[in-house]
């Protein structure tokens, strides 16, 4: 039941009010997040946009980064364009990723803020919440692309036949784009369908 749920947003830096006003939009209770003592009880994360460097940074001096990594590991996660770039393949960046899905990022790969879009995407995976609507309003700012994915990583949507904007490895989602810069709910309606039954 979505009104059981208790999903947390990582509050450090980006886009996280936006996430939480879609999600209390949807009935679910939220969390801010900024200190360990906050993911105690959350059902699921979202690891919002904004300048990933920067979040990794003040996770780490905040004391966070190592119990936002074991919280990843057995709970459902969701990053969004920066939250993306952390939950990648550690890339020997400083500071460092949250290494756990089996992708790879490409940083800014359409370019500048000036070049930031929208594009309507195909995704299947939002087929039995589409209504009268068959595309997502994916919104782009300085975003980066995933260019590779390992064997247990799903592909939900590219543009074109090479970039590929949205992924999911079991419990965790990435998405290079940012949802909640929409009146579209059908991505925070996804990510809290991968939150397990109580």
């Amino acid at each position: 039941m979505v009104g059981s749920m208790r999903i947390g947003i990582l509050a450090l830096q980006g886009a996280f009010i936006e996430h939480e006003n879609m999600l209390q939009h949807l009935g679910v209770e939220t969390q801010q997040v900024r200190l360990s003592l906050h993911l105690k009880d959350l059902d699921g994360l979202i690891i919002p946009g904004g300048e990933s460097t920067t979040i990794a940074k003040l996770a780490i001096d905040f004391g966070l980064f190592d119990d936002l990594k074991a919280f990843a590991s057995g709970h459902p996660v969701w990053g969004t364009c920066a939250g993306a770039i952390l939950l990648a393949k550690d890339d020997h960046s400083n500071p460092p990723s949250l290494d756990m899905m089996d992708i790879h990022i490409v940083r800014n790969a359409f370019g500048r803020q000036v070049d930031s879009f929208q594009a309507d995407l195909q995704v299947a995976a939002l087929a039995h919440l589409n209504g009268s609507n068959p595309t997502f309003p994916a919104v782009f700012i300085r975003a980066p692309i995933i260019n590779t994915v390992g064997k247990k990583v799903e592909i939900l949507a590219q543009i074109g036949f090479d970039k590929i904007v949205a992924a999911r490895q079991g419990h965790l989602l990435a998405t290079v784009f940012h949802p909640e810069l929409t009146n579209d709910v059908r991505f925070h309606r996804y990510f809290l369908e991968m939150i397990p039954s109580k």
